[in-house]
């Protein structure tokens, strides 16, 4: 997440409040209805909306690992056993630890209830989450959204439709046996799942128009409003938390919410939990100084003054523990990891972008085939390709079977087309992860027909380029393979391996490649094969030979900014923008005196007094060794300067010495996400005597990938 949704920091406080009038009913003095419309109906909002936000920024079906999930969990167990040792004095007050049936109570309270009638929520929220991110990640959103929603169902029925099912006998039996776990079905088995999907959804998918939500809220708002007097008209809720007509209320408020934007406020992220935690006490301090000062009929009997009272000193005091939580927390503040020594960084709406103008520049009815082996050529994998796939990208093309196993882990549900070589051995493993399989001979295609799997494929025609793939003057061969019973052929391409050049006798060669390719497919018609889905371009294919009429156009190193060189020339000019920048900083300025060396073998020997950056950045991390001795430069701030000595596998240094200003901590600046400076990703591939795709795909593993 990269924006900053103040709009959420906002109404957690508004929600907060929420929870504080169910509490205290401002409106009981003066309108019954109008209280319950209140604190029964509209308040209901509150706890979802905290699910809801919770979801948002943790559940996604694009997700590599459980650490999020288990960095919640955790936090939410640390919350939840702080506030039980808060009210243990309540308790003890209450005779809460006198019960009878003390420890099973107390495991039942723990667990799904609460010690203290509003901590149900903490319990709720880490089951609640738990079982939604294994839903998501297992099932992807719509398979999720019914398996929580039959969850929420059952749940309603045990709460405000309670009156039906108990007249039901054997739904009767099932919630009172549903009662002996939980006094409530408004928990983390049939509440919370469904609303953390639903901030998980809008997360992937992005809020729709302001005017849409809002109309859809006020729509959403009025018919819960109308459920809830209904069902309380005719005394058939158990309970009060769970309406049919709040799951679509939620889902357009958060969507209002969302697009109240700027910048975001940490602590009131905190005073509204401080709030939320400590406003039972409140109330019993409310009542305490009514009592002590004889002020019942003013601070208890007026409900809207009793309430107004508890909203004070929860403000007041939550402002306090919000202060005193701040003050602790900042003296374990841990650096940004990401951005401590090196990391690439990447422009997400540069790639949003880039991949919008190639569909602009594509024939009608082609689409994008996102090329994203090599960990998205150096950018990261994960981000590139989940970016787009949000932003409507349904292919996408890798080198192995197990990059295209990466990509099914990290949520992706588009087309994977594997370009290169799998063993047949692993053909269980393209079935599982449906992925479809680049077919590179008549060989090879009856032995991956031979492993008993239903396989999808693409057949690759060799037109020239004489690599992998089956020769054009071949066509029975071609033909042989559709009758193959296990391979499902979904598609048809070859690789133009001169369509980068415009020079008179590169052309004619691509275009003797394209013949090649549609007489083959010409004849394939002829004998009456049905013709599947078919590619040609890449990148440069695009670029020059537009004209095209495909499927597919796989775009490599254009989707993400940039030439091959810097002199290529093309036919299509269009607004690409580069999408990685390299980065790092300086960790130590040392003074070299005149004749002192820098670095192994004496590369670099000090012609004066010099002032020598040491960035810890090296050929490990992909920056090519070749850049040595005044071959490469780097920018720090607006300087450029020249790398010293011999490139290091994890360090190099530079040359400050007419630079005054630069210090330890500086951001350096190795590839600039800009097209035309000396920087740009093809002018250093060009002095490391090589092209922007080894470039960037040599960008080593342990670089961490952050978004701009």
């Amino acid at each position: 997440m990269n924006k900053s949704y103040a709009g959420i920091d906002f109404f957690r406080l508004i929600a907060a409040v929420l929870v504080i009038t169910i509490h205290t009913s401002p409106l009981a003095s003066f309108t019954q209805t109008g209280d319950f419309m209140l604190t029964r109906i509209l308040a209901r909002v509150a706890v979802p909306f905290f699910f809801m936000t919770s979801g948002f920024f943790l559940i996604s079906r694009y997700s590599r690992n459980n650490d999020k999930l288990k960095k919640f969990i955790k936090k939410t167990a640390v919350i939840y056993i702080i506030s039980i040792l808060i009210y243990i004095p309540v308790n003890i007050y209450n005779g809460y630890f006198e019960l009878d049936n003390f420890i099973p109570r107390f495991l039942q309270d723990l667990l799904f209830d609460g010690t203290m009638y509003h901590l149900w929520y903490l319990p709720a929220s880490a089951l609640g989450a738990w079982i939604a991110w294994h839903l998501v990640k297992r099932l992807d959103y719509p398979k999720a959204m019914i398996a929580a929603a039959v969850l929420y169902l059952i749940g309603l029925l045990g709460d405000s439709y309670y009156g039906i099912a108990e007249k039901i006998p054997a739904l009767n039996a099932f919630y009172q046996l549903v009662s002996q776990i939980s006094d409530y079905t408004r928990n983390g088995i049939f509440f919370a799942p469904i609303f953390f999907i639903l901030g998980g959804l809008i997360a992937d998918t992005g809020p729709r128009p302001f005017k849409k939500s809002a109309c859809g809220f006020c729509i959403s708002l009025a018919c819960m409003t109308a459920e809830g007097l209904i069902l309380h008209k005719f005394a058939l809720q158990r309970h009060d938390s769970m309406y049919v007509f709040l799951l679509p209320c939620m889902y357009w408020l958060f969507g209002m919410i969302l697009h109240f934007q700027g910048k975001r406020f940490k602590r009131i992220r905190t005073l509204s939990l401080c709030i939320y935690i400590i406003h039972p006490i409140m109330i019993i301090a409310v009542r305490l100084i009514a009592k002590v000062f004889r002020l019942q009929n003013l601070l208890i009997e007026n409900s809207l003054l009793h309430f107004s009272a508890v909203c004070l000193l929860s403000a007041v005091f939550g402002i306090a523990a919000t202060a005193l939580l701040n003050k602790c927390l900042s003296k374990n503040i841990r650096p940004d990891t990401d951005t401590d020594r090196a990391w690439i960084e990447v422009n997400l709406e540069n790639l949003v972008h880039n991949a919008q103008i190639l569909k602009n520049a594509m024939p009608p009815d082609c689409r994008l085939m996102a090329v994203v082996k090599a960990d998205a050529y150096g950018h990261g994998a994960f981000k590139i390709a989940s970016c787009l796939e949000k932003n409507g990208v349904k292919a996408f093309a890798v080198a192995t079977v197990d990059e295209g196993i990466q990509l099914r882990q990290y949520g992706i549900r588009g087309q994977i087309l594997i370009l290169g070589y799998t063993a047949v051995r692993r053909a269980a493993d393209l079935k599982r992860y449906d992925l479809i399989q680049t077919l590179i001979s008549y060989e090879y295609a009856e032995a991956l027909n031979r492993q008993g799997f239903s396989v999808k494929a693409h057949i690759k025609i060799d037109t020239g380029m004489h690599r992998l793939g089956i020769s054009y003057d071949a066509p029975s061969d071609i033909e042989n393979i559709f009758s193959l019973d296990r391979l499902k052929i979904c598609g048809i391409y070859t690789h133009l391996c001169r369509s980068d050049s415009l020079r008179d006798k590169d052309v004619a060669y691509t275009r003797r490649q394209i013949k090649h390719f549609y007489d083959l497919i010409h004849t394939l018609q002829d004998r009456g094969v049905a013709i599947p889905e078919l590619h040609i371009q890449s990148s440069y294919g695009l670029f020059n030979y537009p004209e095209l009429q495909c499927d597919y156009v796989r775009a490599g190193i254009a989707l993400y900014g940039t030439l091959s060189s810097p002199n290529d020339e093309t036919i299509r000019k269009l607004d690409l923008r580069p999408v990685l920048a390299l980065k790092s900083r300086v960790v130590l300025i040392r003074t070299v005196p005149k004749g002192d060396s820098v670095g192994y073998a004496e590369a670099f020997i000090a012609q004066r007094d010099s002032r020598i950056a040491i960035i810890p950045i090296g050929y490990a991390d992909g920056v090519p060794r070749n850049l040595s001795c005044g071959a490469g430069k780097i920018r720090i701030k607006q300087y450029t300067v020249p790398i010293v000595g011999c490139i290091c596998m994890d360090q190099l240094a530079a040359d400050v010495t007419e630079v005054e200003d630069i210090e330890v901590g500086d951001i350096v600046t190795f590839i600039a996400a800009e097209t035309d400076s000396e920087l740009s990703a093809p002018q250093v591939a060009r002095h490391a005597d090589s092209i922007s795709n080894e470039l960037l795909c040599r960008l080593g593993k342990r670089l961490p990938v952050t978004e701009k």
